[in-house]
């Protein structure tokens, strides 16, 4: 198997290592030669990389190919782009739709769309895709978890919580610098606050048959936890999260 990539921003990038490091079986990845620097180091880090002339170069020499690019580049590209039938097309863009891919694309092949978040380049975290396809899922299950989305209105949601990382990473990045106010060492700080939420996070997976709710109240009445959390609510924090949720939403 011959994998495309036409886009090298960061999210092929993550794409790439996480195929790179894991037991996925393929003969060579072709990405597009756009990003010349970044197409490069990845030709670099990696053995099995080839950059192509083009974007069409990608495709004629390619059995599933990848599309990272920004929504308006896709769609300006892709009705120049010759697809064969046998083909897989994966998209990473968010805001053009299912339908929409197969009208940009014309030819009838297999049209996929992808959420893939960067952890994915350590072999974690979840993939949604949509719709449901056998080989999609199996590949992703290799570097990820893969969730199959029933209908594409639904995989609107997936894409509006995957919009809420660089949100996530702010609050850690908030929470470290306070600690280094306070003269704790950068080092210190980041490693205490990442870890911390890693493993929150981890343990929240291992519940996750339960409502997250649950532990949320099982903080005890008074407790630091407890005032944390009512003081955020007080202030209307979350309300604030769930209106950039509905602002994103409606972007899609």
């Amino acid at each position: 198997m011959i994998l495309g990539f036409i886009g090298t921003g960061n999210i092929t990038s993550d794409v790439i290592a996480g195929i790179s490091n894991s037991k996925i079986n393929y003969k060579k990845i072709i990405i597009s030669p756009r990003n010349k620097k970044k197409a490069e180091y990845l030709k670099k880090k990696y053995k099995k990389i080839i950059i192509a002339k083009n974007n069409q170069a990608v495709i004629d020499n390619s059995n599933w190919i990848f599309f990272g690019t920004l929504p308006d580049i896709g769609e300006k590209i892709l009705p120049q782009l010759k697809f064969r039938k046998n083909q897989i097309v994966i998209s990473f863009m968010s805001t053009l739709s299912h339908s929409k891919l197969k009208k940009l694309i014309k030819i009838k092949l297999d049209i996929v769309k992808a959420i893939p978040m960067p952890p994915i380049r350590l072999g974690k975290g979840p993939i949604a895709i949509f719709p449901k396809n056998k080989k999609v899922r199996n590949f992703f299950n290799k570097i990820g978890t893969t969730i199959e989305i029933r209908n594409e209105k639904m995989s609107k949601n997936f894409w509006v919580i995957s919009g809420t990382m660089a949100s996530f990473y702010e609050l850690l990045n908030v929470l470290s610098i306070w600690l280094i106010k306070k003269k704790v060492n950068k080092l210190d700080a980041q490693k205490y606050v990442t870890h911390l939420y890693s493993a929150l996070a981890e343990l929240a997976a291992s519940n996750s048959s339960k409502s997250l709710k649950h532990l949320v109240d099982e903080q005890t009445p008074g407790g630091l936890n407890w005032q944390g959390v009512n003081e955020l609510r007080k202030t209307g924090y979350y309300k604030l999260l769930e209106k950039s949720l509905k602002n994103i939403y409606k972007r899609l």
